[in-house]
C-alpha cells in the first residue's frame, strides 16, 4: 500500500513496500556485490550464425554453447563456499528473463546434454509461466551458471551479476551489423559483446579467459 509523506523539495513522495520478489532481489543484488569479488572480461564474437536467430532459439543457442563450453572448463561451473572449490556435476544455465515489472531465472537443466530446439520449447513454456504467475520455485532452482540474453531489450553490453553460488554469468549483447576485413577485402559481418563476470575467488584472469574465449567459438560455430 502506497503511503504519501509529506511535500519537501523532491516533492511528495510516495512510499511503496516492495513484494516478496522484488525483497529477494535486493537482498540477492546486495549480497552478490558485497561478497562476490567480481573480475569482468569482454569479448567481441563473430554472431553471423546467429545474425538471423532471435526470440527462445537464439537465447537457447547460447545457452547450450555456454553450457558446453562450462563442461570443458568445470572451474566456470563450480562455486566458492566456505572457504572451499565447489565443482558441480551437472551443467544448469540459469537463464535471465526482462518481464515488464520484474526479473526471473529459471533454470535450463542438463543444458549440455539437450539440443537448443528443446532447450527453446522449454524456455518458451517457462517465460509463459512467469508471465502468467503459474511459475513454481523449483524451476529457478539448481542454476550453476547464470546467462542474459539482451536481444529483447536492444543492449548491446551490459555487466551481469555472479549469483553466490555460482562461479560465473554472461551477458550476451545483441548482434550488430558491421564492416570486416578478411584478407583485405571490406565485407560485411555481424558481432556481438560477450561480457563475462566471474568469481575471482575460484575462476582466475586466465580461466575465465579462456572459457569465455570457448563460448565465443561456439557461438561463432553456431552450435545447435
Amino acid at each position: 500500500m502506497a503511503e504519501p509523506q509529506p511535500p519537501g523539495l523532491k516533492g511528495a513522495i510516495t512510499r511503496l513496500e516492495p513484494q516478496r520478489w522484488q525483497v529477494a532481489v535486493a537482498r540477492r543484488s546486495a549480497e552478490a556485490r558485497a561478497t562476490v569479488p567480481q573480475l569482468e572480461l569482454e569479448l567481441e564474437a563473430d554472431a553471423r550464425a546467429l545474425a538471423d536467430v532471435h526470440g527462445h532459439l537464439r537465447t537457447a543457442r547460447l545457452a547450450r554453447a555456454c553450457a558446453l563450453a562450462l563442461r570443458e572448463h568445470p572451474l566456470a561451473n563450480g562455486a566458492w563456499r566456505d572457504g572451499a572449490l565447489e565443482l558441480h556435476g551437472r551443467v544448469n544455465v540459469g537463464v535471465l528473463l526482462a518481464l515488464e515489472e520484474r526479473h526471473v531465472a529459471p533454470t535450463l537443466l542438463d543444458a549440455d546434454r539437450r539440443p537448443a530446439s528443446e532447450l527453446a520449447e522449454e524456455l518458451g513454456e517457462l517465460e509463459r509461466a512467469a508471465r502468467t504467475g503459474t511459475l513454481r520455485a523449483p524451476a529457478l532452482a539448481g542454476a550453476t551458471f547464470t546467462l542474459w540474453d539482451l536481444e529483447p531489450l536492444g543492449i548491446t553490453r551490459a555487466s551481469p551479476l555472479v549469483i553466490p553460488g555460482q562461479a560465473a554469468a554472461l551477458a550476451a549483447g545483441s548482434t550488430r551489423e558491421l564492416a570486416l576485413v578478411r584478407n583485405g577485402t571490406i565485407v560485411p559481418g555481424h558481432a556481438m559483446t560477450l561480457t563475462l563476470a566471474s568469481d575471482h575467488r575460484i575462476l582466475y584472469g586466465a580461466a575465465a579467459a579462456a572459457f569465455l574465449a570457448r563460448v565465443g567459438a561456439l557461438v561463432g560455430e553456431g552450435v545447435a
